[in-house]
């Protein structure tokens, strides 16, 4: 053993020193793609913000709201049509001051949200406050959701509080052959709601936004269209008055409310509690969160955390804050605030904007709670009147540790509070989970897309494609002069790249360039290297790894291999693979599900853009790069090869400029975008998808652009591995 472990350290040794003898960046790569995203980013927000000065009048202020509401609606894929809630009250539970309605609607067809309803003793109608929860894994059943519900109650105002999709009875990815007991998804032991659980509810919610992204919809559409149709019950009840609607959550319910307040004018009375702050923060504090609170091409088009409140100015609104939040920088808050009251100012109305910060940690703390029941009494009942929580004249007796961990946890169990047989809508009969909506979905957009992509010919479908991806830089720069100050007049014809040789490492039969691929501020510099043969015979080879250009590098690799045959052999990178990988998913957000630059992704996809896009730029540009090496006559055809990550942009580059390559081999992709909505688990497609790609085409349209002779594709990927 001593021996095999001297021969394995010296192997370790070899192969570490190789690498770092094809190193090729060496100001902190780690750091430049997310700094280029963030030059970006600031960019739109400085712009933004020189249009929210300018807003002087009424009439500005309107159309400042009306173009973002369009907008935040389009950009989610539009809402549903109505259908039939399908009500059930299911039981009832009996509490001091109050009683509790356990509630089933279907917010779709087949589809139930699961919700408790608190009403006052009195006799009513009341007004109706709902209660969007945060990412707690049991839902309605936290602690603090229900001691706002029975607050709200105690005071005259009925409380509907309803598990989201992927919390509490509604997780939407169940395991039907092994009942576990932690969540599969995280390394410490944590307790599931459900021995069928799976993942932790952030997890989830974003396993669902892969597929909404590529549908063109959000995780977020989900979540609104529960609230609308939830309001929709409450208004449908004779005890609750339909003109006297609130809406309180905080953290996930904060982020929900801010929504359903900016889209639906029947929230009289609203109360974000540890959400709002500004984009610009929240970037630079904690990152992007999950897959609903992330609107593509919100930032790029202007639309920023503040406007949620100023889309329904001049209605009330309470910010509820926390000092110590580490996830919502109070100091974001703030500025958040200052723009709201400046809006609702200009409306003639700043009192109907408040903030309410609390010296406590990011959580529905009392002094949210009481401050929120306040606040929804004055604009809901009419009156303005002290509420606390405890009334200090009934102050229980001195309780045990174990009482009190028990009080904490709320009044009720989560098994009290089911509405559910066996503790999850997914179990029950004829239930369909949004995975399963959105196979549906899919389906219908493959007839319309199959029927509109037939009606284009070649050149159409490639502008369809590039525009899909975002815009390329390439696009951009063929509209300047091209090398002869004539107008470019395709992407072929315009030359863009251009490579620095910063190094030369000699090995037997042939050397290793170490190039640097760096065309203007706006594009990442890239790293690649060029395997050069003492005689070239054969055509040259573009080699996308998918991991790092060293990962076949080594001697007896598969360049070394190629380069012997008499290849030219560029062995490249491209954005945020390898040496310009940020690696920010390393601390196990997701077990890795959903790329290693998943922060970097989500601040791609706020400004519109998607890494397809970028990486399909990178390899049009690299092959620009190789194709005139050593020559000023005609490009030469390449031999394009890519695996894993880097595939999916090679099919891309080849689908829209086939006449670069002379063939195609993909490994490790994924054979179609149909497969990741159809998985209710995949694995690292976050990086892969496209907003809206599947109203447009699919991975094999693509392979028939790029010509199903040219084009093989091995050892396909499952959307899951």
């Amino acid at each position: 053993m001593k021996i095999l472990s001297s021969i394995l350290t010296v192997v370790f040794a070899v192969s570490a020193a190789e690498a770092d003898e094809l190193a090729v960046l060496t100001n902190e790569p780690g750091k430049q793609l997310q700094r280029l995203l963030m030059r970006e980013f600031y960019q739109h927000l400085d712009r933004r913000l020189e249009e929210y000065a300018a807003i002087g009048s009424r009439a500005d202020c309107e159309k400042w709201q009306r173009e973002r509401r369009e907008f935040f609606i389009r950009r989610i894929g539009g809402l549903p049509e109505r259908t039939p809630l399908n009500v059930k009250v299911v039981g009832s539970l009996k509490g001091e001051g109050y009683r509790v309605e356990k509630v089933l609607f279907e917010s779709r067809p087949n589809h139930h949200v699961t919700a408790n309803l608190y009403l006052p003793v009195t006799k009513g109608p009341h007004p109706g406050v709902l209660i969007p929860c945060g990412h707690s894994h049991t839902g309605k059943a936290a602690g603090g959701y229900q001691r706002m519900s029975i607050l709200l109650a105690r005071h005259g105002m009925a409380a509907l509080c309803y598990d989201p999709i992927g919390q509490g009875e509604r997780y939407q990815s169940l395991d039907f052959e092994h009942d576990h007991e932690t969540f599969a998804s995280v390394s410490y032991r944590l307790e599931t709601p459900h021995p069928r659980v799976r993942f932790l509810c952030t997890t989830e919610h974003t396993l669902m936004g892969v597929g909404c992204i590529l549908l063109g919809t959000n995780t977020a559409q989900y979540r609104i269209w529960d609230g609308l149709r939830a309001i929709d019950y409450l208004q449908s009840r004779d005890d609750i008055l339909a003109d006297k609607i609130g809406c309180a959550g905080n953290s996930g319910g904060g982020t929900l409310t801010a929504y359903l307040m900016a889209l639906d004018d029947r929230i009289v009375a609203a109360a974000p509690a540890c959400y709002l702050t500004t984009f610009r923060r929240l970037i630079e504090t904690k990152g992007a969160q999950d897959a609903e609170q992330n609107i593509f091409g919100q930032i790029a088009f202007g639309m920023d955390e503040p406007d949620y409140v100023m889309m329904r100015a001049p209605k009330p609104t309470l910010i509820c804050a926390s000092t110590r939040d580490v996830t919502f920088d109070i100091g974001g808050t703030w500025n958040l605030f200052r723009q709201s009251k400046r809006f609702y100012a200009r409306l003639g109305f700043p009192e109907r904007v408040e903030l309410n910060e609390a010296d406590v940690p990011h959580g529905m703390y009392l002094q949210h709670r009481e401050a929120i029941a306040r606040w929804m009494h004055r604009w809901l009942l009419g009156t303005d009147k002290v509420i606390r929580e405890v009334d200090p004249k009934t102050l229980p007796d001195p309780i045990s540790d174990k009482e009190l961990r028990a009080l904490s946890e709320g009044d009720w169990t989560k098994e009290q509070l089911y509405c559910t047989p066996e503790g999850q809508a997914l179990l029950m009969k004829g239930e369909k989970s949004v995975f399963e909506i959105n196979v549906g979905i899919e389906r219908k957009l493959r007839e319309e897309r199959e029927a509109a992509w037939e009606k284009l010919n070649a050149n159409q479908r490639r502008e369809l494609v590039r525009k899909t991806i975002g815009p390329l830089v390439a696009a951009k720069l063929a509209k300047s002069f091209g090398r002869n100050g004539k107008w470019a007049e395709s992407l072929g014809d315009f030359r863009y790249a251009n490579a620095k040789t910063i190094e030369t490492v000699q090995r037997d039969g042939y050397r290793i360039e170490k190039i640097i691929l760096a065309d203007n501020e706006d594009q990442l510099a890239l790293p690649g290297l060029l395997f050069v043969p003492e005689a070239v015979s054969k055509p040259p080879v573009l080699y996308l790894q998918g991991e790092s250009m060293k990962v076949e590098a080594q001697p007896g690799g598969r360049c070394e291999h190629l380069v012997k045959q008499g290849h030219i052999v560029l062995s490249a990178e491209l954005s945020g693979i390898g040496e310009t990988e940020t690696g920010h998913d390393k601390r196990d957000y997701g077990r890795g599900r959903f790329g290693r630059d998943v922060q970097e992704i989500y601040l791609a996809y706020l400004m519109g853009r998607s890494f397809v896009g970028m990486r399909t730029d990178d390899v049009l540009r690299w092959s620009d790069c190789l194709s005139r090496h050593g020559s000023n006559e005609k490009p030469l055809p390449i031999q394009l090869i890519a695996t894993g990550e880097a595939a999916i942009p090679a099919l891309h580059a080849a689908a829209l400029e086939p006449s670069r390559f002379e063939s195609v081999r993909l490994k490790g992709m994924i054979r179609s975008w149909a497969e990741v909505v159809a998985a209710p688990e995949s694995k690292n497609q976050l990086v892969n998808a496209v907003h809206g790609a599947l109203r447009h085409y699919d991975l094999p349209d693509l392979v028939e652009l790029a010509g199903k002779a040219r084009v093989k594709i091995e050892q396909p990927a499952l959307a899951h591995q």
